[in-house]
């Protein structure tokens, strides 16, 4: 299973490092390329929730074959994509099956693992699980700057033997397919595709069309509309798409809140972490990969340790402590931005690294173990939806976030240094869009007085783009703060799995 999901975790870092490329040689417009990284992430947020009733209806193992092969053949169509007029609609197109077979695919690998580790076992066995997909995703910018090296197309193909691999393993695992009675919610599904799509459509394009624009808001407001009148549409039903009654359950509230707000500091710091090192620290796109490896090595550390304290003593410690601690060193972090030194950093970003591996094990593990039925793919659907769904807004609010304090500070700095306050505006703007669409710091290539004070300022661009990332990585720390204030909220009470469950969970192993 890990072998499985490890093609979806490589493949929402690994396309960004080829974007150049693929732009230069299908000749796609900036939008267009947003649209081919996007379209992945919108079908992964909108079918979440489908892939885990399907696993739980038609069995995790046939999900996990299905997921797996619609995600590996999309691979290759992207990669064998044509020049020409067709190249857009086509990775457009590919990009977004890619997201749905992730969409299948990991909700199903996840409830493999569950439903074959007994309740006492799960932490120590998830916390591998998401340790390894967290050090995969940041594997990633490595990967794909290598691969890159040699054709941009690559980085979509090295995902068939990974699949190969992975379909072998399934079958040599002999998994047995348990499914649960019921019929599939098509019209909840349609809602919850939809109204996921178009608020997290809304949050991705905020950048681009603005907070202002009508466009950003009818997506937001009309999605989270849409969310609602699917909440009130599955409570009549008899089989729903997801049973509203496991919200209930305080402490699966809890994980899905703690979740939630440590999901808005974990994949937002990827962009932000990689941006702000090739940008302030100057640093190579695999420079600035390895630079987040040292958050990884207290996240994988930590992670482990997550999932021995909640098969001994409950989520609600690991929850507590991993947030604190995720608090405490993305504040410290943030600090240490504008000493522009990336090995003075290494102790701090660890240890905003080990706050979240506290939390992300256990919180889902737990989540999981108090699923009705059990439906294992379900809630694991669920708990996904929460964490992507966080993932686009932190993506959306710090980038804005970033966006108006970096436009603020090189605005200063070149009035600061006799530019006409107009035109230090509309240049700051200039270097704010570059640098937020491609990590590029390099300044105006044009004439007059604006352009040539850049070109002698850049030293101090890089430090107010330092300065700026503060605001973010503090406000990453807030969110770890709420994410503490929730965990107090947890009842602390361990789950004890049911005798017919501990009997199919030994039998399948």
């Amino acid at each position: 299973m890990m072998f499985a999901v490890a093609m979806t975790f490589i493949d929402q870092t690994i396309v960004s490092i080829a974007a150049p490329d693929i732009v230069r040689e299908l000749g796609l417009s900036a939008s267009g390329m947003q649209w081919v990284v996007n379209a992945y992430l919108l079908a992964l947020a909108a079918f979440f929730a489908l892939g885990g009733r399907l696993a739980d209806l038609y069995g995790p193992r046939r999900m996990v074959v299905i997921g797996t092969l619609v995600f590996v053949i999309s691979s290759v169509l992207c990669g064998c994509v044509p020049e020409g007029d067709a190249a857009q609609p086509w990775m457009i197109t590919f990009r977004a099956t890619q997201g749905l077979g992730a969409a299948l695919l990991f909700p199903a690998a996840l409830a493999v693992v569950v439903a074959v580790f007994p309740t006492e076992r799960r932490g120590r066995a998830l916390a591998l699980f998401f340790g390894l997909s967290g050090a995969l995703t940041a594997l990633g910018p490595l990967l794909g700057g290598w691969l890159t090296a040699w054709t941009w197309r690559a980085v979509f193909w090295v995902n068939v033997p990974v699949a190969v691999v992975a379909l072998v393993l399934t079958a040599m695992a002999h998994i047995a397919d348990r499914r649960r009675p019921g019929s599939l919610d098509i019209p909840g599904a349609a809602l919850m595709a939809l109204g996921m799509g178009l608020s997290v459509l809304g949050f991705q394009q905020a950048w681009s069309w603005g907070w202002d624009s009508a466009a950003t808001w009818i997506c937001v407001v009309g999605g989270l509309a849409i969310l609602g009148v699917f909440v009130r549409y599955e409570r009549g039903v008899r089989s729903p798409l997801i049973d509203l009654r496991v919200f209930r359950d305080r402490a699966f509230s809890v994980d899905a809140a703690v979740l939630f707000f440590a999901m808005l500091a974990f994949v937002p710091l990827f962009f932000f972490a990689s941006v702000y090192a090739q940008v302030s620290l100057s640093a190579s796109p695999n420079q600035a990969a390895l630079f987040l490896l040292y958050f990884f090595a207290g996240f994988a550390i930590a992670s482990q340790w997550g999932g021995r304290i909640l098969d001994k003593r409950g989520a609600r410690p690991a929850l507590k402590t991993g947030a604190a601690l995720g608090a405490v060193g993305f504040a410290l972090w943030a600090g240490k931005l504008t000493d522009l030194s990336m090995h003075d950093q290494w102790p701090y970003a660890a240890l905003a690294g080990a706050g979240i591996g506290l939390i992300l094990a256990p919180a889902s593990t737990d989540a999981v173990n108090r699923a009705i039925g059990p439906s294992y793919g379900e809630v694991t659907g669920v708990t996904q939806t929460v964490r992507n769904y966080a993932a686009s807004v932190g993506l959306a609010v710090f980038g804005t976030v970033l966006t108006h304090a970096t436009n603020t500070q090189v605005t200063n700095t070149l009035e600061g240094r006799g530019v006409p306050p107009a035109e230090a505006r509309d240049t700051a703007r200039t270097i704010s869009e570059s640098i937020m669409g491609a990590g590029d710091s390099s300044p105006p290539t044009g004439t007059g007085p604006a352009a040539e004070t850049m070109r002698d300022a850049m030293g101090a661009v890089r430090m107010d783009f330092a300065e700026a990332n503060q605001w973010v990585f503090y406000g990453m720390a807030v969110a770890l703060g709420i994410a503490f204030l929730c965990a107090l909220r947890h009842p602390g009470d361990r789950v004890v799995e049911a005798p017919a469950d501990a009997e199919t969970s030994a039998g399948q192993r």
